[in-house]
């Protein structure tokens, strides 16, 4: 049995993780917010049969299930410096204010554009730690 390839990636996202945390300390996304994404984002690999073209992309189709979730939890609680209560009272009324709840696409596109940096994040490491080869072998023998 081939051993999926994305266990054979948790240590490469570990390290990954590391290296972004300035990434989303600078978002409107806490650590805690960050986590929800992540969990609902799923990594593919498009043409893994060549490695040289090969792309890692992250599958966002499971966001839309936890993007309500996301202003239940603090924005920035503790670790990030700010109240997500006073910054969701004013994202609810300026939401208001324009005539309608642009929250939810605009969590949407910036978790779209976070999950797409780092994978590509995430195959750079890939690259320069020679694994990639490897990765794209088990992605393309389990049919990702």
């Amino acid at each position: 049995m081939t051993q999926d390839w994305t266990d054979r990636i948790v240590g490469a996202r570990m390290t990954v993780d590391t290296e972004f945390e300035a990434r989303i300390e600078e978002s409107d996304f806490s650590r805690q917010q960050w986590g929800l994404v992540m969990s609902a984002t799923e990594f593919e690999i498009e043409g893994p049969t060549d490695p040289d073209s090969a792309t890692l992309i992250a599958n966002t189709e499971k966001h839309p299930a936890i993007l309500g979730e996301l202003d239940g939890i603090d924005s920035h609680g503790p670790m990030g410096g700010g109240s997500a209560s006073n910054g969701g009272i004013l994202e609810r009324i300026t939401s208001a204010l324009r005539g309608g709840d642009s929250t939810e696409t605009a969590h949407r596109d910036a978790a779209e554009r976070l999950t797409d940096a780092y994978a590509t994040a995430l195959q750079r490491h890939l690259v320069e730690n020679g694994r990639w080869a490897e990765i794209c072998a088990l992605a393309g023998a389990s049919g990702d």
